[in-house]
């Protein structure tokens, strides 16, 4: 497949000199059934040492709106509130930053300033500690999935989204379940996915003149070398109910990276 010759223009965040460490997390894929891994986050939310927590895309398992949050005359102490007085909770004594995955790319600036939480853009380059960190939840980089793709251009324009929210709450949710139903069942049927493709990765690199992309998405945790100095990081998916639970966070401090296991 032909490699775009363009890369999106890369934003850039420069980490103060206060600091030390820097905690990154994606793909926990929140919902109100899955008790054990909200717990799971909300223990790592209230005692992590980092600076400055990361939360690179799937937070949640589907967002349809921030009405969800504070509605009036609406269900008490919701899901989706318990999840926002967490992140403003945790954004009092750190840093928090977020950015869009592909189950939640509907999070808006309602949210973010009710959690005092920063939306980064996908891709940003993290400066820290004299290097250069490119951060990106991954779902543009995998090139190989081509329907996922054309779908995606579709519901990150902004007349699309402009539609789906003018929607009712009740109908957006429907469509949302649906949405999941479908994946779940591609799921069941062993589809495989597509992976980041490694010649993309290595442009957006180069771009932006950094050495190592840290990436959520493809559930896969592992260290890619993609040659020429150039490598990837995959962060782990979280799911406290699977056979063996997985949450795990990638820690950056002075030394180099280190994945800290929770569960």
């Amino acid at each position: 497949m032909k490699i775009p010759s363009t890369v999106p223009r890369i934003a850039e965040l420069q980490a103060p000199p206060s600091w030390g460490t820097v905690d990154f997390i994606s793909d926990l894929h929140l919902q109100a059934g899955d008790a054990g891994t909200f717990a799971a986050w909300r223990d790592y939310m209230e005692s992590t040492p980092a600076d400055a927590v990361f939360i690179l895309g799937d937070l949640f398992e589907v967002w349809v709106g921030d009405d969800t949050v504070g509605v009036e005359g609406g269900a008490q102490d919701s899901f989706e509130d318990r999840c926002a007085r967490l992140l403003g909770q945790t954004a009092g004594r750190l840093a928090l930053f977020f950015m869009h995955g592909n189950r939640d790319f509907l999070v808006g600036p309602r949210l973010m300033a009710l959690c005092h939480t920063t939306l980064l853009a996908d891709p940003t380059v993290l400066a820290f500690n004299h290097q250069r960190w490119l951060l990106s939840h991954g779902d543009a980089l995998c090139l190989g999935d081509v329907d996922y793709l054309q779908f995606r251009r579709e519901v990150r324009s902004p007349a699309w989204q402009r539609s789906f929210l003018a929607r009712p709450l009740a109908e957006r949710q429907a469509i949302a379940r649906g949405l999941r139903e479908q994946s779940e069942a591609r799921k069941q049927s062993g589809a495989l996915y597509a992976d980041v493709d490694g010649n993309a990765a290595r442009e957006q690199l180069e771009a932006a003149n950094a050495q190592i992309l840290i990436h959520g998405h493809t559930h896969r945790p592992a260290v890619h070398d993609l040659g020429h100095g150039y490598s990837r990081v995959v962060l782990s998916d979280w799911d406290a109910a699977a056979a063996v639970p997985r949450a795990e966070v990638l820690r950056l401090t002075a030394t180099g990276l280190r994945r800290i296991p929770l569960l």
